[in-house]
């Protein structure tokens, strides 16, 4: 099939030429490490994340734990709680690779969109308890990342209201991200290829 959406009669058609992978999981929780992994074994990444800063630059706010947070918010609130996920779909489908990772699902509805325009779509999330996410997200530093455990838990509150603990239990395959990295990239791989095996049969 072709790269658009809609053939010529104007009717939705399912991509089927890309593997598609949604990665959801809380904050801190490792899905830097997945997207790094993916990245080294030939994965394009579309970043759901930067889409959102992206839309709070644009109006014209800081990108801030705070503004970010109020944007995701104020998005869905205002064109559903897909909205994010139909600003990604033409980013996939710019992606050279055939394999793509979607980084930061954050709901069910995002899922759907992308499972109903990729025929290869499948949902992986990462698991890591919740003061070790702290210790990560302090370490890493971005810019609307939370530099106290007050702050933490309201963004755990916000990732949870929208709807990131359905993701997970919903997914497909949950790793567990509470050792080294080494053995995370490790599982990581041998995820993947369970996800690719069917895939590269057809």
């Amino acid at each position: 099939m072709g790269a658009s959406l809609y053939n010529q009669k104007g009717y939705l058609t399912l991509i089927d030429d890309k593997l598609v992978v949604g990665l959801g999981g809380m904050p801190g929780s490792g899905k830097s490490l997945v997207v790094e992994t993916a990245r080294e074994i030939g994965y394009d990444i579309v970043a759901m994340g930067d889409v959102v800063r992206e839309q709070t630059r644009l109006r014209g706010l800081e990108p801030t734990p705070q503004n970010v947070g109020a944007v995701m918010l104020a998005l869905r609130a205002e064109s559903g709680n897909y909205v994010i996920a139909q600003k990604c779909i033409p980013k996939i489908e710019e992606q050279k690779s055939r394999r793509v990772l979607i980084d930061g699902l954050r709901s069910i509805p995002e899922a759907d969109i992308f499972k109903a325009h990729f025929a290869l779509f499948t949902l992986v999330s990462v698991h890591a308890p919740p003061q070790i996410r702290f210790e990560r997200l302090k370490r890493r530093g971005r810019s609307d990342d939370p530099t106290t455990y007050e702050g933490f838990e309201e963004r755990d509150d916000r990732e949870l209201g929208v709807g990131v603990g359905n993701v997970i239990a919903l997914s497909e395959q949950i790793i567990v991200n509470d050792s080294s990295i080494e053995s995370f990239k490790v599982l990581v791989r041998e995820n993947f290829s369970r996800i690719e095996t069917p895939w590269l049969k057809k």
